[in-house]
């Protein structure tokens, strides 16, 4: 599983494969679930949806890259917001997890949503295509 931020965390496996060290992976997920966890709690965003697709941590554990989707509203509010707030977020972080460091959040607007839905509809529009000429 590549990661967007941190490559230094990939290491290629016994058949030449690249895989992110198992330690990493845990601590990306259980940082995942505790920050979406506390945005769904504390934080209020106007008539939107709000969710963490991914953190990325590096491999000291001192920065942790959250990749934020937001359907709703506009992405740049979502992530003003959550930058007021990254000091309370990383304090609540730090109660609720056990780690030497407590990473320091960066938070990152995820577009591959978007990006998804846009090849889907030019798959869609090229099989049309198909159709029409056959």
């Amino acid at each position: 599983m590549l990661g967007r931020c941190g490559e230094e965390n990939i290491r290629p496996d016994k058949a030449g494969r690249l895989q992110m060290k198992h330690r990493l992976l845990r601590v990306n997920e259980m940082l995942k679930r505790e920050l979406s966890g506390l945005i769904a709690r504390e934080m209020n965003f106007e008539q939107g949806l709000v969710s963490i697709n991914q953190v990325d941590v590096t491999s000291d554990l001192k920065n942790a890259h959250v990749f934020v989707s937001v359907l709703g509203t506009t992405g740049t509010a979502v992530i003003g917001q959550l930058e007021a707030h990254r000091a309370a977020l990383q304090s609540a972080i730090a109660k609720h997890v056990t780690l030497k460091y407590t990473p320091h959040l960066v938070f990152h607007l995820d577009d591959s949503i978007e990006r998804g839905a846009r090849v889907i509809e030019i798959m869609q529009e090229i099989d049309s295509n198909r159709e029409n000429k056959a």
